[in-house]
């Protein structure tokens, strides 16, 4: 019987019962796909069957399923949060779960398992991070559209930043826009909108195959870019990213109803690569031209026809209302309705455009003053993304704030309309003229904005607006700065024992000055503080408010909580300057979002540089994940009194 508890070997048993595999992985690979490993290991042996666990962690894949592995299996459970490739299982039994499920659940995972269903692909498919018993973990749809827009970032950078770029260095300012000075620089111009015309099918592509896997993502790419040329169904605006969406999540599943018709043998092995592709690319298009474009249409023209009615109203009201519609869905056709308008009418009323040029620049000015503001709110990408959208804003490029709200439409949308209605009605009421059809402080600079000061005042004004509705409503729906820990002791650092004096465990990475008998902090941001501050004793912690950004990040993939009264938080960045372990007790608990209910009374914090991903190191934490499944090693670190006692019992990992 190949041991569990050596994470070199991986886990296996031998019995008379089922022959099966499982697939055990995490987002960071670090804590909870080695205990799923360990309990899936215990469960078969307890129920008198053979199991083989292939661990994906961040060393690598262990203990990996060879090809007469997978011919010999009754079964394949797969226990994972990340993707992981499905084609070497095709014509076996497959159950898909979340990793938690392996951790809590591993008995009724192997009875589960014997009544899957069989897994018919073929050519590289790729499963998606299950939803299923992730207990409070993000589901499959968030998942889904995160991975659309980890995809679509690198687009929407590029493409701004050569636009803004062209813009700054080769544009000026006619009654007909900006035009170029030079063809290098027009040029230029071309390949950033080449990009920008590209991040609305990579959106919807990705989003489908996350989804529905490879099958799917011609079908979400051409339904994406469907979705943003408008003229294909008789309309002058595209569907924009909020279309690109709708297309990702059609395209996707109706590749994964697709797959569950059943069809002859001899068709099955062209069905990933030639009969599921066309039909639901021919499907999707079709539909949407025709089912979905038409009412894009009729809206575009309805909405024009209302604005024309407007001009002789209120110029704050139409301010508003342009400032609503430019911030609605930057790009798509509410957006561009407003924007055509106000260009329509840029050489007759001037005023028009100036109330457009106000509010286009809000949503990614505003959205990137947001990660200045509570940086703790976002990951290091989006921060990255906001200081992108700030110089993309600045050029009125109001797509630099999709990817805020492709992940966060129900606070980003809003904060980014509010604050778009303010800067139009400023602008409206200061009778600000823009006498080009563009927008953003850009078209100031250049000259073509008559009411300057005012002008940057509406933009001030609508920035801050956006940025700081973000931050409320983002605190307010749960992303939150993790809380300050109280200061009877939380934020307190234990004096420093001379290194030649204290004990070490896990290979030295945990020692008594990152030990703590007893936990202050009552709640989970709390308690992640106070680890991070307590790590920061051992001088490795270069960042502490980073680590703490790091560690809350990895919580919003899903809870850390792993049940058992155990909470393992970590993460992998840069604030660190070489890997680190702390431990500490909560007498009362804290709630973490365990799935089995149990507040963590054990709470472990690991973090590593990013730059020492696979290093031995983590082969010592995966055998600390397997051994926190003992429940009399438990005890025993309850038992313990002092943080000498404690790293004495840690001793028996390694």
């Amino acid at each position: 019987m190949t041991s569990p508890a050596d994470p070199s070997e991986g886990a296996g048993v031998r019995g008379p019962g089922l022959r099966l595999l499982a697939v055990t992985a995490c987002p960071t690979g670090i804590a909870h796909t080695y205990m799923a490993a360990e309990k899936l290991a215990q469960a078969a042996e307890a129920l008198g069957h053979e199991i083989k666990v292939e661990t994906q962690g961040s060393i690598g894949a262990e203990n990996t399923l060879t090809d007469n592995d997978v011919r010999q299996a009754d079964g394949i459970i797969v226990a994972a949060d990340k993707d992981v490739d499905l084609s070497r299982f095709a014509g076996k039994r497959v159950l898909s779960v979340g990793v938690a499920e392996g951790i809590h659940h591993p008995e009724r995972l192997i009875e589960r398992v014997r009544s899957a269903p069989v897994y018919e692909g073929s050519g590289g498919g790729v499963l998606p991070a299950a939803a299923g018993g992730g207990g409070k973990e993000r589901g499959a749809v968030y998942k889904a559209l995160m991975n659309g827009v980890s995809y679509m970032i690198p687009f929407v950078v590029v493409g701004g930043l050569l636009i803004a770029v062209s813009l700054a260095l080769g544009g000026h300012t006619t009654s007909q826009g900006i035009v170029f000075d030079n063809s290098f620089w027009k040029s230029v111009n071309d390949i950033g909108t080449v990009g920008f015309t590209l991040m609305i099918p990579i959106l919807s592509g990705y989003i489908a195959y996350a989804i529905g896997d490879r099958p799917a993502l011609v079908p979400g790419m051409v339904g994406g870019w469907i979705a943003g040329h408008g003229e294909l169904y008789d309309s002058k605006a595209g569907a924009g990213f909020i279309g690109a969406i709708a297309t990702g999540f059609l395209a996707g599943y109706l590749v994964r109803w697709i797959k569950k018709v059943e069809v002859p043998a001899f068709v099955r092995p062209i069905m990933p690569v030639i009969v599921i592709p066309v039909v639901a690319t021919s499907a999707l298009g079709l539909f949407f031209i025709y089912v979905i474009g038409r009412p894009i249409s009729w809206v575009f023209e309805h909405l024009t026809s209302w604005l024309g009615g407007l001009t002789g109203t209120s110029a704050a009201l139409l301010g508003v209302l342009l400032g609503l519609m430019i911030a609605f869905d930057m790009g798509g056709p509410v957006n561009k309705t407003a924007f055509l308008f106000g260009a329509g009418l840029v050489s007759k009323n001037p005023e028009i455009m100036g109330m457009c040029a106000a509010a286009i620049p809000v949503p990614p000015l505003g959205q990137g003053l947001a990660t200045l503001l509570r940086r703790r709110l976002y990951t290091d990408q989006e921060r990255e993304t906001g200081l992108a959208a700030l110089f993309m804003g600045f050029f009125g490029i109001t797509e630099g704030a999709i990817p805020f709200a492709a992940a966060r439409p129900a606070r980003v949308i809003p904060a980014n309309m509010l604050g778009g209605a303010v800067a139009g009605a400023i602008a409206g009421l200061a009778a600000v003229k823009d006498s080009v059809p563009h927008g953003g402080p850009i078209v100031a600079v250049l000259g073509a904005v008559g009411g300057v000061p005012m002008f940057f005042v509406a933009i001030a004004v609508g920035m801050a607006v956006t940025a700081l509705t973000t931050v409320s409503l983002m605190s307010l729906g749960g992303v939150r700065t993790a809380a300050a820990v109280p200061a009877a002791g939380a934020a307190a650092v234990p004096p420093e024992v001379p290194p030649a004096a204290e004990s070490a465990a896990l290979s030295g990475y945990l020692t008594e000055r990152t030990v703590r008998p007893r936990l202050v902090a009552s709640g989970k941001e709390a308690a992640i503080r106070e680890m991070a501050e307590l790590l920061a004793a051992s001088g490795k912690v270069t960042d502490v408010e980073g680590l703490v950004r790091a560690a809350l990040a990895r919580e919003e993939l899903g809870t850390t909580g792993l049940g058992e009264e155990i909470a393992v938080p970590h993460a992998k960045t840069d604030a660190v300057s070489a890997p680190v372990v702390g431990f500490a007790r909560s007498p009362e608990g804290v709630e973490w979002g365990a799935l089995d209910g149990t507040k963590a009374r054990l709470v472990f914090m690991i973090s590593v540089p990013t730059a020492a991903a696979g290093d031995e190191h983590l082969r010592l934490l995966a055998m600390l994940s397997r051994k926190l499944m003992d429940p009399a090693f438990r005890e025993r670190l309850l038992a313990a009194e002092e943080p000498g006692e404690i790293v004495e019992v840690l001793r028996e990992v390694g």
